[in-house]
């Protein structure tokens, strides 16, 4: 099974190598991921329509297209309120096909990182506590992002945050379910990926 997932950048692609762990001892037969990165925000309306479209009946065709967006995008006004109507959006942009599955990052995908806050202390050289309550509550008034942007400006670690590099380095080595059981977005995407390959999802 080939599945494409369409995301907003190089930070969610660093993301991967790690999904692949996770689910590999929980599925028979583990599909083959593609990812289609645009540059900060995947296509909307007709442009995603036509791109989703063009994954499942191309050349080598995807049998599943999911796509994944950030709530925050730094659009003023933000561009959507919540997880929950950025996948009605996306949804009705495609239009009617199954085969396509739209997933956000409530409020963007660092809310997923934010679990591994002994990981960040350790790399940022620095004990500021943790943000309180459900990462994918952090809001577009303080985003996940520039969270970890703080705690490593006044930490005594030699470099600032950088998207790309970090996201891989405080993953490395952690169990993806720490996330996965505090992030419900991250749990249905991962869910999503269960589902359509065979396998038992996560209550």
């Amino acid at each position: 099974m080939k599945i494409t997932l369409i995301v907003e950048g190089k930070t969610e692609k660093v993301f991967l190598p790690h999904l692949r762990s996770y689910l590999r001892p929980l599925l028979r037969d583990m599909p083959r991921f593609d990812v289609d990165p645009y540059n900060h925000r995947i296509p909307t309306e007709d442009k995603l329509r036509k791109d989703v479209n063009k994954l499942l009946s191309g050349r080598i065709p995807s049998d599943h297209v999911i796509a994944l967006t950030d709530v925050y995008t730094g659009a003023n006004p933000p561009a959507f309120s919540d997880a929950e109507e950025a996948k009605q959006k996306m949804r009705r942009w495609v239009g009617n096909e199954p085969r396509f599955h739209p997933h956000a990052a409530q409020f963007e995908f660092e809310a997923w990182l934010i679990p591994y806050w002994p990981r960040i202390q350790q790399l940022a050289k620095h004990n500021q506590a943790a943000p309180s309550g459900n990462p994918e509550n952090i809001n577009h008034n303080s985003p996940p992002s520039r969270r970890l942007e703080e705690v490593f400006r006044i930490g005594n670690g030699r470099d600032d945050y950088v998207k790309v590099r970090d996201a891989g380095r405080i993953l490395k080595d952690q169990d993806l379910s720490v996330a996965i059981q505090r992030c419900p977005e991250l749990k249905s995407l991962v869910n999503t990926i269960l589902s359509i390959c065979g396998g038992q999802t996560i209550a």
